[in-house]
């Protein structure tokens, strides 16, 4: 069986690869019925034809580059349309790099008009591509069997969540941890493709993993917060025991160092960059109704330090003139016209670049709180100071792989993913990977009405303390 899948899947890359081998043809073809003649002048007769074929494999390599980092080769793993998405960013990426390749061997800029064109070409590939490898991965890998076994907190959001994704997921049956170890194995043994094993006792949870990986059974599992602190640890061989280390902090010296300096370099050029779209609006903001251009509100950055975060204004003045923290809701009519539309296309974060120059904030990293709504969290979730164990971010990992409704303890895992397992690398795969979600509205959901940050906090603290219990319940035995 095992087999059979990795051919399966084998044809599936294969497919990918010839999908990237299409798109370079084409540029190929533009490149010799266009931009050929206008390199005479310039450094292309010292090329040759290997140095064409050269170039034409660079540009294979930045294709298959910026379709592994946004995502445009997991066919099956996203929707089909967020496939598709995902390959137009990078069809513009890759083009973006290369006309400024073929503008420098040309000793000057040229047309952008043919390369236009051709990226009309790709896409056109791209969808066809998308919809063929979509039909084939559906007839090859048809959806899953699986088994839901949780504790005792409403599973209402989880299911629906796995039912958008009935293309990939089908949960045949839901079982309970009440239901006790004997039966769950039992039911685990028949036919499944697989067990869900979901905020449930850490003890029992223990007991079920070694008992599926055993039998060869496929588990998908909801890490809880000592998990994920255990998978950014390091491993140690002093002697024939393995050793699993967590550190206070993860980031070394040199780390924090190489970061600081792509936050200088990388806030400079993006102010040259955005001045123009920073001063219309600007403009526009103070025309719309004479106010304030800038909205300063106090935020908390590593070690807890607060700051003053700078944002365009996007509300009306008087939005929060009771002195109540909220939450953006859906459809919230204190957002102005103007600020609908900034905040849509993040216009309204530009002038954080100067709180990361001036070393408050860092490109990337945990989104600052306000002090008062991480007091909130905290009163359920003490774990939440644990994201200001780094420098808060302009985005971050929460960001691109949440969305703005995301539940507070979800974010705060997918904030220690990045905090325990950070690399200078991981910084700018999520870099790029910002400029995805800027085209995704989902990203800027606001939460529903009437789901304050205090109601949030709320909602939360069942979810918190119940795996609190489970974790605590487990803390002596595997």
């Amino acid at each position: 069986m095992g087999r059979i899948e990795a051919v399966k899947r084998t044809i599936i890359l294969q497919l990918s690869l010839v999908g990237l081998f299409v798109q370079t043809i084409l540029y190929i073809y533009v490149w010799q019925r266009v931009y050929n003649d206008i390199m005479q002048s310039g450094m292309w007769r010292s090329f040759h034809r290997k140095g064409f074929w050269l170039l034409a494999a660079v540009y294979f390599i930045l294709l298959l580059f910026f379709s592994a980092t946004y995502g445009g080769l997991k066919v099956g793993y996203l929707k089909p349309m967020d496939v598709f998405f995902s390959q137009v960013i990078s069809l513009l990426c890759a083009n973006i790099v290369s006309y400024f390749q073929i503008s420098l061997l040309s000793l000057g800029l040229v047309t952008p008009y043919p390369l236009l064109l051709m990226m009309l070409g790709q896409i056109i590939v791209a969808a066809a591509w998308t919809f063929v490898s979509h039909k084939l991965y559906q007839r090859f890998f048809p959806p899953k069997n699986l088994l839901f076994i949780s504790g005792e907190r409403p599973t209402e959001d989880i299911l629906m969540k796995f039912e958008s994704r009935k293309d990939k997921y089908n949960i045949v049956k839901c079982a309970f941890e009440s239901d006790g170890l004997q039966a769950l194995e039992q039911e685990i043994l028949t036919d499944y493709d697989g067990v869900i094993l979901w905020d449930m006792d850490t003890v029992l949870r223990n007991k079920l993993l070694k008992f599926c990986y055993s039998r060869g059974i496929r588990v998908y599992m909801m890490p809880k917060i000592p998990d994920i602190m255990i998978k950014g640890s390091d491993q140690l061989h002093l002697f024939d025991t393995p050793i699993l280390l967590t550190r206070e902090y993860a980031m070394t010296i040199e780390q924090r160092v190489v970061k600081r300096l792509i936050d200088i370099v990388c806030s400079l050029l993006l102010m040259i960059v955005a001045s123009p779209f920073m001063l219309v609006t600007a403009i526009a903001i103070k025309l719309y109704d004479g106010g304030p251009v800038f909205y300063k509100q106090v935020r908390c950055t590593r070690d807890m330090q607060e700051f003053q975060i700078l944002k365009f204004r996007s509300m009306r003045t008087d939005a929060e003139k009771d002195g109540v923290a909220r939450l953006a809701e859906k459809n919230d009519s204190r957002i102005t016209p103007i600020g609908k539309f900034i905040r849509k296309v993040r216009i309204d974060e530009l002038p954080q670049l100067f709180n990361i120059l001036s070393g408050e904030m860092s490109f990337i990293g945990p989104r600052p709180e306000r002090p008062e709504i991480i007091q909130q969290y905290q009163e359920d979730m003490p774990e939440f100071t644990f994201r200001t164990k780094v420098k808060a971010g302009l985005a971050g990992y929460a960001q691109v792989y949440g969305k703005y409704n995301t539940t507070p303890y979800d974010k705060l895992k997918l904030d220690l993913f990045y905090i325990e397992n950070y690399s200078v690398w991981l910084d700018l795969k999520l870099m790029l990977l910002t400029l995805k979600i800027l085209f995704q509205s989902e990203s800027t959901e606001g939460v529903n009405v009437g789901q304050t940050t205090a109601a949030k906090s709320k909602n939360v603290s069942k979810e918190i303390n119940e795996g609190e219990k489970s974790e605590q319940s487990g803390k002596d035995r595997d």
